[in-house]
C-alpha cells in the first residue's frame, strides 16, 4: 500500500469519529491536506519526532476528543522516549498509527534502521504498549484505526505528487485550535 492510501483511509476514519487528526512533517503532511483537508487535522510544517507527543498532549488535555496521529519511522526513531510514555499514559482516546517506509521519504528517502531489521512493534511493547501491532494492508489497517495505542502500517517507499499546503503556520494553527477547542460532534 502507498503511503497516500493509508493516509486517505486514516484522515476518512478521523473524519467519521469527529477525531483531530495530527500529521508528521514534510510529505505525509502535504499528503494528507491533499487528500482531506479538514479544519481538525494538524500538521507539523517542522519539528520532527514530535508528531506523537504533540498528539499524546491533546488526548490528555481533551480526555472527550478522539485522537489519531500519523508519523513516520524516522520520526519515531528520533523520538522513542514517546512510546514509554503512551504506554504509561495509555489514554483511550489516543492512536499513534506509524507509516513505515522504512525511510525518510521528505529528505530524499535515505533508509532508517527499520529497513535493518529494527521492529518499531517490538519496540512499543518493550517500552509496555501491550497492543502494539503491525499490519501490511489495507483491511488491518481499517480494523487498527478504531483502536487505541500504536499500530505500525508498513507502506510502500514513495512520495505522491502532491503539491505544497498554500496555507501559513498561522492560518493553520487558528483554525486547528477552534476545532480542538469545539466539543466532539457525537457529544
Amino acid at each position: 500500500m502507498r503511503r497516500i492510501e493509508a493516509i486517505a483511509l486514516a484522515a476518512g476514519t478521523a473524519e467519521a469519529q469527529d477525531a483531530l487528526l495530527v500529521c508528521n512533517i514534510g510529505f505525509p503532511s502535504r499528503e494528507l491536506f491533499a487528500v482531506n483537508d479538514r479544519v481538525g487535522n494538524f500538521y507539523m510544517l517542522g519539528s520532527m519526532g514530535l508528531a506523537s507527543s504533540i498528539g499524546l498532549g491533546l488526548a490528555l488535555a481533551r480526555p472527550g476528543r478522539r485522537v489519531i496521529v500519523l508519523d513516520g519511522d524516522g520520526s519515531v526513531l528520533m523520538n522513542l522516549g514517546t512510546l514509554a510514555t503512551i504506554a504509561h499514559r495509555a489514554p483511550k482516546n489516543y492512536l499513534l498509527a506509524i507509516l513505515d517506509n522504512c525511510c525518510y521519504g521528505s529528505t530524499g528517502s535515505q533508509s532508517t534502521c527499520t529497513h535493518l531489521g529494527t521492529d518499531l512493534e517490538k519496540i512499543a511493547k518493550g517500552a509496555g504498549v501491550a497492543g502494539a501491532r503491525t499490519v501490511t494492508d489495507a483491511e488491518g489497517f481499517s480494523r487498527a484505526l478504531q483502536d487505541d495505542g500504536v499500530v505500525v502500517m508498513k507502506v510502500e517507499v514513495g512520495n505522491a505528487d502532491v503539491p505544497v499546503i498554500d496555507l501559513s503556520p498561522q492560518q493553520l494553527l487558528s483554525r486547528f485550535v477552534k476545532a480542538a477547542s469545539m466539543p466532539p460532534v457525537n457529544e
